[in-house]
């Protein structure tokens, strides 16, 4: 994929998996911020897609690699909400 592509990829996917991971108290990521989970998701996706089934997955724009990439978008945004959440003072929380 060029460049561009990747950038709409991943604006896309970091979105989505933004809505996915949400919940109540759910966050509004900048552009910048959501194109960039959506491309680091994509390659963990990648990465977990590897580990789980011994296989490499090229990206292309098909929902096999749709799929992939917001799994691992998904993964990243619950990995970082996580981290945040237990370095935050219980009395910063609203």
């Amino acid at each position: 994929m060029g460049f561009v592509a990747w950038v709409i990829f991943g604006a896309i996917v970091g979105w989505i998996a933004n809505l996915v991971v949400g919940g109540r108290a759910r966050q509004r990521l900048g552009c910048l911020v959501s194109v960039l989970v959506g491309i680091v998701g994509a390659a963990l996706g990648g990465l977990l897609y590897r580990l789980a089934t011994g296989q490499a997955r090229t990206f292309d724009f098909d929902f096999p690699s749709f799929g992939v990439a917001i799994l691992g978008a998904v993964v990243l945004l619950a990995i970082l909400r996580l981290a945040g959440g237990l370095t935050r003072h219980p009395s910063d929380r609203s």
